[in-house]
């Protein structure tokens, strides 16, 4: 079946100030088993301030089928659809910087792709330590944990399976024609919004275990919370544009910390509430222990004292971003 496969297949890859890592990651496309000659890789650089153009640049000079593009408005969404109007393929691969992949991913999401006729197909991330570090470790185990992530790309899957989204995406690009390319609205979640757009037009997004990328996640606690704040933040905020991109899984972190606080006021004035809140907070403690000594028993105990902290700033950073994006959609609502 490989042998029938000839796409032209153009790698799309957003990148702003990734001189850590863009470097690894091109090194992993290079080592893909699917044909170079048959691979166009477009780095859409928004316009990084470190050495990541420098690094693009030795790269692009040594393989002409990497190339930088220029995005001036930075964000990913904008970067997206700078690179799928210049792709040149009849596919279009989108991955992250952040990132490294199997030496067959490129082969088997065109495969799979073709195999099961579906518009989007995506893979399993294993999610890896940024740094050699405790809290690095801890933080990289808490994503794949089901108690830190429910999507099914980040905790894994036993086989294929439709799903409402994947990690990046291998689309044929023709689908770009009749979808539209991304929201510029949306700075975060633009992915998302995507993938459900493609449902509602009748499209499949196919998740395939075997198809395996690696990510590096933030490799300190302060900005972990950081970005699990941001991604809240851009669970509610596209109301403001009536987009409703979530779904119940998104908000468990909003309800948790909306209850949590609402409780605890009321704590103040009324004794019922006062136990409820200490029932409340009581059981996530214990479900968090409960999942922290899980993965401790596994990696080593001394993850008992860093995981518990993890989990709350991945439950709490997103929580209150969600309630912030909420509070910007009011906001915005009563100025205009």
């Amino acid at each position: 079946m490989m042998e029938q496969i000839r796409f032209k297949i153009s790698i799309i890859i957003p990148c702003r100030n990734e001189e850590k890592y863009i470097g690894k990651c091109l090194e992993t496309i290079l080592s893909q088993d699917y044909p170079k000659e048959r691979i166009e890789v477009l780095v859409v650089d928004g316009m990084s301030e470190d050495k990541t153009r420098e690094i693009m640049r030795s790269y692009s000079e040594k393989y002409p089928f990497i190339k930088l593009l220029e995005n001036p408005r930075k964000f990913t969404n904008f970067a997206f659809n700078i690179g799928i109007k210049e792709a040149k393929g009849e596919v279009i691969m989108l991955m992250g910087a952040h990132a490294g992949y199997e030496k067959d991913y490129v082969s088997k999401c065109a495969l799979h792709l073709i195999e099961s006729g579906a518009d989007n197909v995506g893979g399993s991330i294993k999610t890896l330590p940024a740094k050699d570090t405790l809290e690095a470790r801890a933080v990289a185990y808490s994503l794949s944990s089901p108690f830190g992530a429910a999507s099914d790309f980040r905790v894994g899957s036993k086989k294929p399976k439709e799903v409402d989204t994947v990690f990046g995406g291998c689309f044929k690009k023709e689908v770009f024609d009749r979808v539209g390319i991304f929201n510029e609205n949306l700075l975060r979640s633009q992915d998302m919004e995507f993938n459900l757009r493609l449902k509602k037009a009748g499209g499949k997004i196919l998740l395939v275990p075997e198809i395996i990328s690696y990510y590096y996640p933030s490799s300190n606690l302060k900005d972990f919370l950081k970005h699990n704040f941001n991604d809240g933040v851009w669970v509610t905020y596209p109301l403001k544009f009536k987009i409703k991109i979530f779904s119940w899984r998104h908000l468990i972190p909003l309800f948790f910390v909306s209850g949590l606080l609402g409780l605890f006021a009321l704590s103040f004035f009324f004794l019922t509430a006062k136990i409820l809140f200490n029932l409340f907070f009581g059981s996530y403690l214990l479900l968090n222990l409960f999942f922290s000594l899980k993965i401790a028993v596994k990696k080593g105990f001394k993850y008992l004292f860093v995981l518990p902290v993890a989990f709350v700033v991945r439950h709490i950073g997103y929580g209150f971003g969600s309630i912030f994006g909420l509070i910007k959609v009011l906001l915005s609502k009563k100025a205009s």
